[in-house]
């Protein structure tokens, strides 16, 4: 651990640490910073924190940790009260996609995006298919998942090319006009998966061609629910120990 605080925004490790605001940057480097001691100490268990960035030591003796100024934290922190510390960290590392999959056609809002991560785990999805969608490794998104991230195999890629590599899988949208009702429906016993699209748009139709069945959730009193709430009841009716 350097002992002595960073005090300078000119200092090579913070100027690196500010390149991963960009997207560019974390998809060329495989990087990505999180904020607070939940975040932090979630990437440290998962084994992918790179460097801790912090104003008092936190106690991590396996990583790389450096010092900073109040100054400096406040400017390289993303939160508008910062909690003090922050690590760089590696993308999770891919692994072949499992039995309960997400698929997400151009979700848009990071914190849908975040919920929808953080439920996906909880109910047992544990592959998240990313078609098109707002970058899952920005800081809004990744506050919201509050550390699932790192427990999911997540993929950015289209979804018909997943689909032609995983022909076994059957894929059930959301349709609140001509779904059936969820409570009675009945899922495929072997892999499956559960497609959701934009806030606004909807599953676009060229993917709606690729389901097996389309679901709604009956509702009273309003049309429609959003994306993540309406993906967080399906993934527990789909969970993978019902």
């Amino acid at each position: 651990m350097r002992n002595l605080p960073i005090t300078s925004l000119q200092n090579q490790k913070i100027a690196d640490l500010l390149k991963l605001d960009r997207k560019k940057d974390r998809d060329a480097s495989g990087l990505f910073v999180v904020e607070g001691p939940h975040l932090v100490k979630e990437a440290v268990d998962a084994g992918l924190c790179v460097t801790v960035f912090a104003v008092v030591d936190p106690g991590y003796p396996d990583v790389e940790t450096i010092l900073v100024s109040d100054t400096v934290m406040n400017k390289i922190a993303a939160t508008f009260t910062p909690q003090g510390v922050l690590a760089v960290v590696r993308r999770p590392p891919a692994r072949p996609a499992g039995d309960r999959i997400l698929l997400l056609d151009h979700i848009q809002d990071p914190g849908n995006m975040g919920t929808l991560l953080r439920s996906a785990l909880a109910f047992g999805f544990d592959t998240v298919v990313c078609d098109e969608c707002v970058d899952p490794f920005n800081q809004k998104t990744l506050r919201a998942t509050q550390g699932a991230i790192f427990r999911l195999h997540l993929s950015e890629s289209p979804i018909p090319a997943f689909l032609a590599q995983n022909a076994d899988v059957a894929v059930y949208g959301t349709d609140p006009h001509d779904g059936i009702p969820l409570d009675a429906f009945r899922p495929h016993p072997g892999r499956i998966a559960v497609l959701l699209g934009n806030e606004g748009a909807g599953i676009h139709a060229n993917l709606l061609g690729m389901t097996k069945q389309n679901i709604r959730i009956e509702t009273v009193a309003v049309e429609s629910l959003n994306v993540a709430v309406a993906g967080a009841i399906v993934m527990h009716r789909l969970r993978a120990n019902p």
